[in-house]
């Protein structure tokens, strides 16, 4: 009888030993899926953000481009004489 009563009680232990290291394992999953989601997101961020840098930078250079070339176009007419100055 005092057998069969340690053996519970070395059960009962057990059982909930082995609750406690599901709960752990869980709580692990859930704070490691948290901290990756939270990481996918900052990541998706970072990539909008240089998305958006990237895009003004290449508007800028096209403006640049476009102001260069108007002014060769100008200075072209201005030295073949059919430049708005000449009229």
């Amino acid at each position: 009888m005092q057998q069969q009563s340690n053996a519970s009680q070395t059960q009962g232990h057990a059982q909930a030993k082995t609750e406690e290291w599901i709960q752990s394992a869980q709580n692990t999953t859930n704070a490691t899926r948290e901290k990756a989601s939270n990481a996918a997101q900052s990541a998706e961020e970072s990539a909008q953000d240089a998305k958006e840098q990237s895009a003004g930078f290449l508007q800028q250079t096209g403006e640049k481009v476009v102001h260069m070339a108007q002014g060769a176009v100008d200075g072209v007419k201005n030295t073949l004489g059919i430049g708005e100055s000449n009229k």
